[in-house]
């Protein structure tokens, strides 16, 4: 028996009994691996200062970063999968933020600090000695502007390829590359089987048998599926590499080699399957005769061995759809129009088209080097859904001459009239037309996959 005396008792005081739910946009988890925002804005006010940089290695649905950009922290976030990363890109670009004062009003240096709310501790001793009570400074609690509306600041998203990273000590160690391919392979004929390939609906999907490998440095194997007629149809496959992009020349030499087949064998599907394409590999510019040809994004769990004792229901292949996308032309300017996304679906053998509402954004490069894309533009879309009435009530809000400056002044950038109305819409800005012109424009769905289509202004 212990008694009070033996351990006199402390207040628990490092128990967060109040962050248990999702205070993220007033409702509960919206993402599986989401964190509370408060439990992140907790440790962010208790370890850091407004200007310091704050390090997410698992950016999962960008929390951290939505958090950091909320109280004036810069951010650095990274992941290895592209749906978390433009899952946290959208939230990041559609997010609006209350504007606090800041302490330095002259520069603006923001490494000064907020204005926060005071509140005076009163304590015995100063009742007892009569002594004016202390200041005490919430820093939860910074001074608010609620006449400007504040957005992200501008962040750049960069990508590596994927590469294969070797400890020192295996480097001595030769390794059997042809059995490391025959299982990875082996992997990607069993997901086939398993689980097929899918063009973003859940209910649709072709399954392989009879696959085997091919003897071609471009067309790696084959395989059957069933159609929605009952009948079997063969497909040539060509893989990506596992660390790397898949370049139009590959995609090209496999077209050139799966041309006869289609003639000899009536091989009707070319599958082009990678972790990663080149931005000028338009699907379009393939489908020209009887065949058709499809770019399919791999799963990244598909580069861990043990990913089949995990959910076989998870799509490991999902078709890219292609965008379809007008280039029109209007006196000495053109505009560009997305009318949605183009998707083959390989059961009924033709191509359907999905609504607009099923794209997230759209970023646009109007001047594309054929290399580098760089986006100039950015464009919401997603029709009459929930998460994009908080940033048109805000559009609504903007609309004075005054607010608009506000925010041109916040952004360090000015809007023309044109790109103003057209933040959130299917239709760009007025582009100057020239010959030649290059205008690329990638599209991201709500499934998160991105598709990248490149228009010429002839």
């Amino acid at each position: 028996m212990r008694y009070f005396e033996d351990f006199p008792y402390k207040e628990v005081n490092n128990l967060w009994s109040d962050t248990g739910t999702n205070q993220m946009e007033g409702g509960g988890k919206v993402y599986v691996v989401q964190t509370s925002t408060k439990t992140i804005q907790r440790c962010l006010l208790m370890t850091t200062d407004p200007g310091d940089l704050v390090l997410d290695p698992t950016c999962g649905s960008g929390t951290t970063a939505y958090v950091a950009e909320q109280w004036g922290r810069r951010w650095i976030t990274m992941d290895t999968s592209r749906i978390a990363l433009n899952i946290a890109k959208r939230r990041l670009t559609m997010a609006v933020f209350p504007y606090y004062e800041l302490f330095d009003k002259e520069t603006k240096n923001i490494r000064q600090g907020f204005v926060y709310k005071q509140v005076p501790h009163i304590t015995l001793k100063s009742l007892a000695n009569n002594e004016p009570a202390e200041t005490e400074i919430l820093y939860d609690q910074p001074q608010e502007d609620k006449t400007r509306m504040r957005v992200s600041g501008p962040f750049t998203v960069e990508t590596l390829q994927n590469f294969k990273i070797t400890p020192p000590e295996a480097l001595e160690q030769r390794e059997d590359e042809a059995e490391e391919n025959r299982l990875f392979t082996q992997r990607i004929f069993d997901h086939l089987q398993a689980n097929g390939i899918r063009n973003g609906d859940r209910t649709q999907q072709a399954l392989f048998h009879g696959l085997e490998t091919e003897a071609s440095p471009y067309l790696h194997a084959r395989g059957y599926y069933t159609d929605a007629n009952g009948q079997e149809r063969l497909t040539y496959f060509h893989i990506g590499p596992k660390f790397g992009t898949v370049s139009k020349q590959a995609v090209t030499m496999a077209l050139r080699e799966f041309r006869s087949k289609n003639q000899t064998e009536g091989a009707s599907w070319l599958v082009i399957l990678g972790f990663s394409f080149e931005d000028n590999i338009n699907e379009k510019d393939y489908n020209l005769g009887t065949y058709q040809v499809s770019k399919v994004r791999m799963h990244d769990d598909l580069m861990q061995d043990g990913l089949l004792k995990k959910d076989r229901g998870a799509g490991s292949f999902i078709t890219i759809g292609e965008p379809d996308i007008e280039l029109l032309r209007e006196g000495d300017n053109c505009h560009i129009e997305i009318r949605g996304l183009d998707i083959y679906d390989p059961i009924r053998d033709d191509v359907k088209a999905r609504s607009v509402e099923d794209i997230a954004y759209w970023e646009m490069d109007d001047d594309y080097d054929g290399e580098q894309f760089i986006c100039r533009s950015l464009h919401f879309c997603g029709g009459d859904q929930k998460e994009f009435e908080q940033w048109k009530k805000g559009l609504n809000q903007l609309a004075s001459l005054s607010t608009r400056r506000n925010a041109e002044r916040t952004l360090h950038i000015e809007f023309a009239d044109e790109l103003w109305d057209t933040l959130y819409t299917f239709h760009s800005e007025p582009i100057p037309y020239r010959k030649g012109r290059q205008i690329a424009v990638r599209v991201v769905s709500q499934f998160g996959e991105e598709s990248t289509k490149v228009l010429k202004m002839e």
